[in-house]
Protein backbone atom coordinates (compact mmCIF):
# COMPACT_ATOMS: atom_id res chain seq x y z
CA UNK A 1 0.00 0.00 0.00
CA UNK A 2 1.66 3.42 -0.56
CA UNK A 3 2.36 5.76 1.79
CA UNK A 4 0.51 8.81 0.21
CA UNK A 5 -3.04 8.38 0.04
CA UNK A 6 -5.85 10.83 -1.37
CA UNK A 7 -8.98 10.04 -0.75
CA UNK A 8 -11.85 12.07 -2.58
CA UNK A 9 -15.17 13.62 -1.13
CA UNK A 10 -16.81 11.04 -2.96
CA UNK A 11 -15.35 8.27 -1.50
CA UNK A 12 -15.06 9.40 2.18
CA UNK A 13 -19.12 9.94 1.97
CA UNK A 14 -19.35 6.38 0.91
CA UNK A 15 -16.83 5.26 3.48
CA UNK A 16 -18.53 7.06 6.32
CA UNK A 17 -21.36 4.44 5.75
CA UNK A 18 -19.52 1.75 6.45
CA UNK A 19 -18.18 3.31 10.12
CA UNK A 20 -14.86 2.94 11.90
CA UNK A 21 -13.03 5.73 10.83
CA UNK A 22 -10.99 8.15 12.69
CA UNK A 23 -11.61 11.58 11.01
CA UNK A 24 -9.38 14.97 12.12
CA UNK A 25 -10.13 18.08 11.10
CA UNK A 26 -6.54 20.15 10.95
CA UNK A 27 -7.95 22.81 9.94
CA UNK A 28 -5.65 26.43 11.39
CA UNK A 29 -4.75 29.73 10.59
CA UNK A 30 -1.49 31.18 11.20
CA UNK A 31 -2.46 34.59 11.81
CA UNK A 32 -5.38 33.52 13.87
CA UNK A 33 -4.55 30.64 16.14
CA UNK A 34 -8.40 30.07 17.44
CA UNK A 35 -9.63 29.97 13.78
CA UNK A 36 -9.25 26.30 13.44
CA UNK A 37 -11.23 25.27 16.73
CA UNK A 38 -13.88 27.96 16.13
CA UNK A 39 -14.31 26.88 12.89
CA UNK A 40 -14.46 23.23 14.16
CA UNK A 41 -17.31 24.51 15.98
CA UNK A 42 -19.16 26.00 13.36
CA UNK A 43 -19.63 22.37 11.12
CA UNK A 44 -16.73 20.02 10.79
CA UNK A 45 -17.29 16.67 8.38
CA UNK A 46 -19.51 13.92 10.43
CA UNK A 47 -17.29 11.79 13.21
CA UNK A 48 -14.65 14.27 12.70
CA UNK A 49 -12.27 15.53 16.34
CA UNK A 50 -10.37 18.55 16.19
CA UNK A 51 -6.38 18.18 15.54
CA UNK A 52 -4.77 22.08 16.88
CA UNK A 53 -1.59 22.22 15.44
CA UNK A 54 0.08 24.32 18.31
CA UNK A 55 -1.97 21.80 21.26
CA UNK A 56 -1.71 18.54 19.45
CA UNK A 57 0.49 18.52 16.33
CA UNK A 58 3.80 20.57 17.75
CA UNK A 59 5.27 20.59 21.35
CA UNK A 60 6.63 24.02 23.42
CA UNK A 61 8.33 26.51 21.70
CA UNK A 62 11.62 27.65 23.43
CA UNK A 63 12.02 30.83 22.45
CA UNK A 64 15.41 31.46 20.51
CA UNK A 65 16.18 27.79 20.40
CA UNK A 66 13.37 25.62 18.25
CA UNK A 67 11.06 27.04 15.82
CA UNK A 68 7.73 28.34 15.55
CA UNK A 69 6.16 24.45 15.94
CA UNK A 70 8.59 21.88 17.11
CA UNK A 71 7.73 18.34 17.03
CA UNK A 72 5.84 17.28 19.78
CA UNK A 73 6.97 14.80 22.32
CA UNK A 74 6.60 11.13 20.97
CA UNK A 75 4.99 9.80 24.23
CA UNK A 76 2.22 13.23 24.38
CA UNK A 77 1.35 12.30 20.46
CA UNK A 78 0.84 8.83 21.46
CA UNK A 79 -1.79 9.45 24.37
CA UNK A 80 -3.49 11.92 21.85
CA UNK A 81 -3.43 9.58 19.24
CA UNK A 82 -5.23 7.05 21.48
CA UNK A 83 -7.64 9.84 23.20
CA UNK A 84 -8.76 10.48 19.13
CA UNK A 85 -9.37 6.66 18.84
CA UNK A 86 -6.31 5.62 16.68
CA UNK A 87 -4.97 2.10 16.65
CA UNK A 88 -2.71 0.12 14.71
CA UNK A 89 -5.18 -1.02 12.08
CA UNK A 90 -7.34 2.34 12.17
CA UNK A 91 -8.33 3.83 9.20
CA UNK A 92 -7.72 7.35 9.39
CA UNK A 93 -8.53 10.61 7.23
CA UNK A 94 -7.22 13.73 7.13
CA UNK A 95 -8.36 17.28 6.11
CA UNK A 96 -8.15 20.93 6.63
CA UNK A 97 -9.57 24.23 4.48
CA UNK A 98 -8.18 22.71 1.04
CA UNK A 99 -4.25 23.20 0.61
CA UNK A 100 -3.52 19.80 2.83
CA UNK A 101 -0.74 21.82 4.69
CA UNK A 102 -1.58 21.18 8.15
CA UNK A 103 -3.56 17.35 7.02
CA UNK A 104 -0.04 17.08 5.52
CA UNK A 105 1.64 17.70 9.22
CA UNK A 106 -0.33 15.33 10.30
CA UNK A 107 -0.20 12.79 7.55
CA UNK A 108 3.71 12.94 8.91
CA UNK A 109 3.74 12.72 12.54
CA UNK A 110 1.57 9.31 11.88
CA UNK A 111 4.34 8.56 9.58
CA UNK A 112 7.33 9.12 11.97
CA UNK A 113 5.37 6.98 14.49
CA UNK A 114 5.25 4.31 12.22
CA UNK A 115 1.41 4.61 11.49
CA UNK A 116 2.41 4.61 7.28
CA UNK A 117 -1.16 2.52 6.39
CA UNK A 118 -4.67 3.11 6.33
CA UNK A 119 -3.79 7.15 6.26
CA UNK A 120 -5.45 9.41 3.84
CA UNK A 121 -5.76 13.21 3.37
CA UNK A 122 -9.04 14.09 1.41
CA UNK A 123 -7.80 15.97 -1.74
CA UNK A 124 -9.28 19.50 -1.50
CA UNK A 125 -9.84 19.09 1.82
CA UNK A 126 -13.14 20.91 3.14
CA UNK A 127 -13.33 23.39 -0.06
CA UNK A 128 -13.94 20.57 -2.59
CA UNK A 129 -16.09 18.69 0.31
CA UNK A 130 -18.57 21.90 0.26
CA UNK A 131 -18.12 21.88 -3.62
CA UNK A 132 -19.42 18.17 -3.76
CA UNK A 133 -22.56 19.61 -2.10
CA UNK A 134 -21.63 17.32 1.21
CA UNK A 135 -23.16 18.68 4.72
CA UNK A 136 -21.50 19.00 8.20
CA UNK A 137 -22.33 18.22 11.17
CA UNK A 138 -22.23 20.24 14.66
CA UNK A 139 -22.11 16.82 16.58
CA UNK A 140 -19.66 15.95 18.63
CA UNK A 141 -18.38 12.57 17.74
CA UNK A 142 -18.58 9.89 20.13
CA UNK A 143 -15.32 7.92 20.32
CA UNK A 144 -13.55 5.01 21.72
CA UNK A 145 -10.00 5.20 23.12
CA UNK A 146 -7.70 3.45 21.09
CA UNK A 147 -4.77 1.25 21.18
CA UNK A 148 -1.67 2.86 19.33
CA UNK A 149 1.24 2.49 20.38
CA UNK A 150 3.96 3.89 17.72
CA UNK A 151 7.66 4.93 18.26
CA UNK A 152 9.52 7.61 16.49
CA UNK A 153 11.81 7.26 13.69
CA UNK A 154 14.05 9.59 13.82
CA UNK A 155 15.91 8.09 10.51
CA UNK A 156 13.15 10.61 8.93
CA UNK A 157 14.37 13.74 10.73
CA UNK A 158 17.71 15.99 10.17
CA UNK A 159 18.32 18.09 12.89
CA UNK A 160 19.98 21.63 12.39
CA UNK A 161 23.94 20.61 13.45
CA UNK A 162 23.95 17.32 11.00
CA UNK A 163 21.91 19.74 8.14
CA UNK A 164 24.80 22.61 8.63
CA UNK A 165 27.47 19.73 8.20
CA UNK A 166 26.18 18.69 4.44
CA UNK A 167 25.64 22.10 3.44
CA UNK A 168 27.53 21.96 -0.22
CA UNK A 169 28.08 18.07 -0.57
CA UNK A 170 26.82 17.19 -4.05
CA UNK A 171 24.59 14.67 -2.94
CA UNK A 172 21.99 17.12 -1.03
CA UNK A 173 19.15 18.26 -2.34
CA UNK A 174 17.92 20.60 0.19
CA UNK A 175 13.93 22.20 -0.66
CA UNK A 176 11.75 25.17 0.57
CA UNK A 177 8.53 25.10 0.90
CA UNK A 178 7.74 28.67 1.44
CA UNK A 179 6.91 31.00 -1.66
CA UNK A 180 9.28 32.61 -4.05
CA UNK A 181 9.31 36.15 -2.19
CA UNK A 182 9.90 34.79 1.39
CA UNK A 183 12.78 32.53 -0.10
CA UNK A 184 14.17 35.15 -1.89
CA UNK A 185 14.55 37.03 1.26
CA UNK A 186 12.47 40.27 -0.61
CA UNK A 187 9.52 39.80 2.14
CA UNK A 188 9.43 37.85 5.86
CA UNK A 189 5.80 38.35 7.12
CA UNK A 190 6.58 35.90 10.28
CA UNK A 191 10.38 35.36 11.15
CA UNK A 192 12.33 38.13 11.94
CA UNK A 193 15.27 37.14 9.32
CA UNK A 194 14.68 36.76 5.77
CA UNK A 195 16.27 34.76 3.55
CA UNK A 196 16.65 30.43 3.18
CA UNK A 197 19.29 28.46 4.07
CA UNK A 198 22.35 28.28 1.57
CA UNK A 199 21.93 25.36 -1.37
CA UNK A 200 18.52 24.96 -0.89
CA UNK A 201 15.90 25.29 -4.13
CA UNK A 202 12.60 26.94 -3.81
CA UNK A 203 9.81 24.41 -4.21
CA UNK A 204 6.68 26.36 -3.14
CA UNK A 205 4.15 23.88 -1.89
CA UNK A 206 1.22 25.20 -3.18
CA UNK A 207 2.29 24.10 -6.97
CA UNK A 208 1.94 20.45 -5.97
CA UNK A 209 -2.05 21.44 -6.26
CA UNK A 210 -3.32 22.56 -9.62
CA UNK A 211 -6.39 25.43 -10.38
CA UNK A 212 -8.68 22.77 -8.55
CA UNK A 213 -6.90 22.51 -5.38
CA UNK A 214 -6.43 19.58 -5.54
CA UNK A 215 -3.07 17.37 -5.83
CA UNK A 216 -1.52 17.04 -9.05
CA UNK A 217 -1.54 13.83 -10.89
CA UNK A 218 1.55 11.97 -9.81
CA UNK A 219 3.52 11.94 -13.05
CA UNK A 220 3.05 15.83 -13.10
CA UNK A 221 4.52 15.99 -9.14
CA UNK A 222 7.22 13.31 -10.73
CA UNK A 223 8.29 16.12 -13.22
CA UNK A 224 8.55 18.67 -11.00
CA UNK A 225 10.61 17.06 -8.48
CA UNK A 226 12.73 15.76 -11.07
CA UNK A 227 13.48 18.85 -12.26
CA UNK A 228 14.70 19.59 -8.27
CA UNK A 229 16.91 16.64 -7.95
CA UNK A 230 18.53 16.47 -11.46
CA UNK A 231 20.59 13.29 -11.23
CA UNK A 232 20.29 13.31 -7.48
CA UNK A 233 19.63 10.63 -5.31
CA UNK A 234 15.96 11.20 -3.38
CA UNK A 235 16.94 9.65 -0.33
CA UNK A 236 19.06 12.04 0.18
CA UNK A 237 16.85 15.24 -0.19
CA UNK A 238 15.57 17.25 2.69
CA UNK A 239 12.37 19.27 3.28
CA UNK A 240 11.81 22.42 5.23
CA UNK A 241 9.98 25.37 4.96
CA UNK A 242 9.34 28.12 7.78
CA UNK A 243 8.45 26.08 10.98
CA UNK A 244 8.39 22.27 9.78
CA UNK A 245 4.69 22.58 8.28
CA UNK A 246 4.33 23.22 4.93
CA UNK A 247 7.59 20.99 4.32
CA UNK A 248 5.32 17.74 4.86
CA UNK A 249 3.08 18.89 2.31
CA UNK A 250 6.38 18.83 -0.37
CA UNK A 251 7.50 15.01 1.33
CA UNK A 252 3.49 14.12 0.82
CA UNK A 253 3.74 15.55 -2.74
CA UNK A 254 6.76 13.38 -3.15
CA UNK A 255 5.34 10.32 -2.09
CA UNK A 256 2.53 10.33 -4.23
CA UNK A 257 4.94 10.78 -6.80
CA UNK A 258 6.27 7.33 -6.28
CA UNK A 259 9.61 8.72 -4.49
CA UNK A 260 10.85 7.33 -1.30
CA UNK A 261 9.93 9.61 2.11
CA UNK A 262 12.71 12.36 2.41
CA UNK A 263 13.75 13.74 5.52
CA UNK A 264 12.01 16.44 7.28
CA UNK A 265 14.18 19.25 9.41
CA UNK A 266 11.69 19.84 11.79
CA UNK A 267 13.57 23.20 12.52
CA UNK A 268 13.51 24.75 9.64
CA UNK A 269 13.93 28.32 9.00
CA UNK A 270 12.53 30.10 12.29
CA UNK A 271 14.96 27.30 14.07
CA UNK A 272 17.80 27.83 11.82
CA UNK A 273 18.13 31.36 12.38
CA UNK A 274 18.31 31.14 16.14
CA UNK A 275 21.79 31.08 15.74
CA UNK A 276 23.84 33.92 14.18
CA UNK A 277 26.90 31.41 13.24
CA UNK A 278 24.64 29.97 10.49
CA UNK A 279 24.89 31.60 7.18
CA UNK A 280 21.72 32.45 5.15
CA UNK A 281 21.00 32.94 1.82
CA UNK A 282 19.08 35.57 -0.24
CA UNK A 283 18.15 36.21 -4.05
CA UNK A 284 17.40 33.18 -6.27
Amino acid sequence: MPLAQLISPQQLAERQTQGGLVVLDCRFALEDPDYGRCSYTEGHIEGAQYADLNRHLSGPVTKGKTGRHPLPAPDVLVRQLQAWGVSADSEIILYDDGPGAYAARAWWLLAWLGKRDGVFILDGGLKAWHAAGFPLSLDAPKVEPGTFTGSPDNHLLLDAEHLHKRLGQPGLTLIDARALPRFRGEVEPIDPVAGHIPGAQCAAFNENLGSDGRFLPAEQLKQRFAAKLQERSPDELVAYCGSGVTACHNLFALCLAGYPLGKLYAGSWSEWITDPAREIATGA
